[in-house]
């Protein structure tokens, strides 16, 4: 009865694989398939083996390139009176307006750190010269650069059919970007202008500008305002020489 059955079933073995259509040779690592990057149905690529749906899609996004970044400009103007700038007195004062101004608490850490800037650049800003002295004008100002990203269905992809003389299959690809809407790109600058009280004479001014994005726990108004002002004094009062009408707007 065992022989019977082996001989059944070996029977069978050979006329299905009689009955099968002979397999070509095709070009791939080791296998009658097409392997590792040809073959059947063009192997990897194709939705039948296995393979992606569509083109790759990506999750990541890259930073703005201007986030972080710190730009300057500077201006001195020529004269006597430019000789004096680092030395002396000098007072600090912010305007209070409206429009685009930093206001309140905020406003105070751009201030402070304008104080500690001038104090590095030679000045003393614990009193007050009542005879003259100079005078350190600061304006802070915002404006939105990018606007925030609205929210998005976290899951996308896409799908393809494929048919063959082997039969179909149905291929999907799925992207999963579980990333928060990023918010927005706002620019800070700080225009700061030092005056000759006596002759109301600007002898130095200059702004500095930074993109960072809103809510960012990584960019408090301290760090943005010690940024700017450490990069606007930097090498004080090192700058552009301008006519000795400097601009006073």
């Amino acid at each position: 009865m065992q022989t019977l059955k082996t001989a059944i079933f070996t029977t069978g073995m050979v006329a299905a694989l009689l009955a099968a259509p002979a397999l070509q040779a095709r070009p791939g690592w080791g296998s009658p398939w097409g392997g590792y990057g040809s073959g059947w149905g063009g192997g990897w690529n194709d939705p039948l083996m296995g393979g992606p749906a569509g083109p790759p899609m990506s999750s990541s996004r890259s930073k703005d390139s201007r986030e972080g970044r710190v730009e300057v400009s500077r201006f001195v103007a020529q004269g006597p009176e430019a000789a004096d700038l680092g030395h002396g007195a000098v007072a600090v004062q912010s305007d209070s307006g409206e429009g685009q101004w930093v206001p309140g608490a905020q406003r105070a850490a751009y201030e402070a750190a304008i104080v500690e800037a001038l104090v590095g650049a030679g000045y003393d800003t614990q009193h007050k010269d009542e005879g003259g002295g100079q005078v350190a004008e600061l304006k802070i100002s915002r404006q939105v650069l990018t606007p925030a990203e609205e929210k998005r269905n976290p899951v996308s992809g896409t799908a393809a059919m494929g048919v063959s003389n082997r039969g179909s299959a149905y291929g999907l690809a799925v992207n999963v970007d579980l990333s928060k809407p990023r918010s927005a790109l706002i620019g800070t600058r700080l225009d700061t202008r030092i005056v000759d009280k006596a002759s109301g004479k600007v002898l130095w001014e200059g702004y500095a500008t930074i993109a960072t994005r809103e809510g960012d726990d990584d960019w408090p108004d301290y760090r943005i305002a010690g940024k700017l002002a450490a990069a606007l004094f930097d090498g004080f009062p090192k700058a552009d020489a301008v006519g000795t009408d400097a601009p006073k707007g």
